[in-house]
Order: structure tokens, then sequence, then C-alpha cells
């Protein structure tokens, strides 16, 4: 069992029947009344998002999740497949799992694969991925007051704000868990 009070992104736990990890999590004190925790979770079996509140002190059962590392071979339309480096087993996993993550995964990323009980869950991604950029837009006439961006597309088909300067052709870095540019690449 784990005390809500504990949670911090990462932790994975099991409630209502269901597997969720946190994403980020948020201790608040009304007054008198008893603190509350107020955790941003993703379902790790249907992939949806949500916000639940506890109240302080309650207890969940941690889930034990196996993490193995594989490597990114391809999408096809309906699932992504990944391989085992060790063993040479591919799995496919549903796109509708994994639809954020889609976004910064090219040929040959290292990936961790959650599983519970053999059950593929879903991957886990690093914090920043350096991603080609393939098409990049002009800058908006008039868009130089404060923090001026264009649009760009990266060679995932991603499309994010970078800064003026980053041209067609060049790496950036960009957050997997924002999606937002961080900086150049190498």
């Amino acid at each position: 069992m784990i005390n809500v009070n504990e949670f911090k992104p990462g932790i994975t736990f099991k409630d209502d029947g269901q597997i969720y990890a946190v994403i980020e999590s948020q201790h608040s004190k009304q007054g008198r009344g008893q603190a509350n925790v107020k955790a941003k979770v993703k379902n790790l079996k249907t992939g949806a998002i949500t916000l639940k509140t506890y109240s302080g002190g309650t207890k969940v059962e941690k889930a034990h999740i196996e993490k193995l590392t594989m490597s990114y071979l391809y999408n096809d339309g309906t699932s992504i497949v990944l391989m085992n480096d060790t063993d040479y087993e591919q799995i496919s996993i549903d796109l509708e799992k994994v639809q954020w993550e889609v976004n910064f995964l090219v040929e040959g990323a290292k990936v961790l694969v959650r599983k519970y009980e053999n059950e593929v869950l879903d991957i886990e991604l690093k914090p920043k991925v350096e991603l080609l950029v393939t098409t990049a837009y002009d800058a908006v006439k008039g868009n130089t007051s404060s923090n001026p961006s264009k649009k760009v597309i990266v060679e995932t088909g991603y499309e994010l704000d970078v800064p003026l300067f980053i041209k067609e052709g060049e790496k950036i870095i960009v957050s997997t868990e924002t999606g937002k540019y961080v900086s150049r690449g190498d």
C-alpha cells in the first residue's frame, strides 16, 4: 500500500480495478478541514488522463510494473511495432494507447515498455528528444513584439512553435511531456 501523500510523478498504483501512473500531484489544505491530494493520473490500460482527488492519508495499492527497454521499429497505421534488443521479440501496441508518444518516435528510438502481469500497458519516453525540422514556415508579419515564434513540422509530423532563428534541416530538442521546443540540437 502507498499513501497518497507520497504521490510523485512516475508512481504507479491500482484504484477501482484500474492501473494509474501519477503525472503530477498537488497537496492542498483548506482552513480547519482535512488536506486533499489532487493527482493528474494516466490510466495505463486506456491511456485516458484524469484528475483524481483523495483525502490526505488515504492508501492505495501499489502496482508493480515491469519495465523493458525496446527499440521503435515502425508505425503500421493501427499500431506501433517495437523490438526487444536482447531476444529480438517484436510486440505491437495499439495507437490508441500511445497517441501522444507517437509524435516523438523516430526509427530506432529507445523506449521503456510498461507491462503489468504480462500485459503491455503503454510506453514511456525520455523527457526530451532530438528531432529534425522538415518544414519551417515563415514568421507571421507583426509577430515580433514579445517572444516571437513560428510553426515548424518535425520528422514525425508533429507541429510546434519555435523561435524565429530555427530553419528547415536543423535538429531541435523537444520536451515529450509538454510537446514544446526546448533548445537547438547538436
